[in-house]
């Protein structure tokens, strides 16, 4: 391009943004500015205040627990809400009154139950299923929503275009955080953890199927309403025949790749989805009619081969 071209077309293309600047909600600017009043302190590991009874300025180490990381948040699915949606208003306050310690926590049904702009998600079936599973409240006291999916950090993951192995390590992330950490399993369950791989020894290639595939392809019972089954079995339940996964009927079509399965036929018709299904598992993608003709091929090769060796065998001894 000329010189004298790129500077017409540079100072149009300034001209428009200044003129026609990117929106920006209020909501946007009021709920960021209101939360960093939180995040000054719970998003990072060093927080300071000044101290009255000393009149100075003090540093502390914030607990673990409670450090926030700000980049998460606002990239989350939360990320326009205001802290206090959530938490009581009497956190504005420093130091914190001591009672708020045993503030209950929402789960997702108390905010997204019966309401029809959520309906779609189907959050009524997923109570119901967590309720059924081996992680409900009555199984396990203090488990709740948020002990998988923090609020401060979820993301809606399985319905995004990513990559699925992107989703296979963020949903697997979410279960080894608490089953690979002692204290943390001990702390919801009253016992001590167990050792993942020991529990898994029948499995072989176990690196290959955690990065591949998540842990409730094989821990939960597959429900049809749902594009993430919450029904959590009984390890005694889980899914070992391999099989299950790699045959034509694979299980993996019914759950890990459910909504790209979904998605692809919409886009592109029921025939072309099944054959340009970008999905593949070891064994799910054999076909009839492809699995008799390559038997064919091979007893007419075999065939030759022995035609062959018999004809060079009679013309030698003639």
């Amino acid at each position: 391009m000329q010189p004298r071209k790129f500077f017409i077309y540079n100072s149009i293309a300034w001209l428009v943004i200044f003129l026609f600047p990117t929106p920006v909600s209020a909501n946007d600017f009021d709920n960021r500015q209101e939360n960093q009043k939180c995040f000054k302190c719970h998003g990072q590991a060093i927080y300071s205040y000044y101290n009255d009874w000393v009149e100075k300025d003090v540093k502390k180490l914030m607990n673990p627990n409670f450090v926030l990381d700000t980049a998460d948040f606002y990239s989350g699915t939360h990320e326009q809400f205001f802290c206090t949606d959530c938490h009581s208003s009497d956190y504005e306050n420093f130091p914190h009154p001591g009672e708020l310690r045993y503030e209950p926590i929402y789960t997702c049904i108390d905010c997204h139950g019966g309401d029809d702009n959520y309906a779609k998600y189907k959050f009524e079936l997923i109570e119901e299923e967590f309720m059924a599973s081996v992680h409900s409240t009555d199984s396990i006291g203090d488990f709740s929503c948020w002990k998988c999916h923090d609020p401060h950090s979820f993301r809606l993951n399985v319905r995004t275009g990513k990559e699925i192995s992107e989703i296979v390590a963020y949903d697997n992330d979410v279960c080894f955080s608490c089953h690979t950490d002692k204290d943390k399993f001990s702390l919801l369950s009253g016992e001590a953890s167990t050792a993942l791989i020991a529990q898994h020894d029948w499995l072989p290639n176990q690196g290959l199927h955690f990065s591949k595939v998540r842990c409730i392809e094989c821990h939960t019972e597959t429900h049809n309403d749902l594009l993430v089954a919450h029904k959590v079995r009984p390890s005694t339940q889980a899914v070992k025949k391999c099989a299950e996964c790699h045959s034509k009927n694979s299980l993996l079509m019914s759950t890990l790749y459910k909504h790209q399965l979904i998605e692809s036929r919409q886009e592109k018709g029921f025939f072309n989805a099944t054959i340009l299904n970008e999905s593949y598992v070891i064994g799910a993608s054999r076909n009839y009619y492809l699995n008799l003709i390559s038997i064919v091929v091979f007893g007419l090769t075999l065939l030759g081969i022995m035609i062959h060796a018999i004809l060079r065998i009679k013309f030698k001894k003639s």
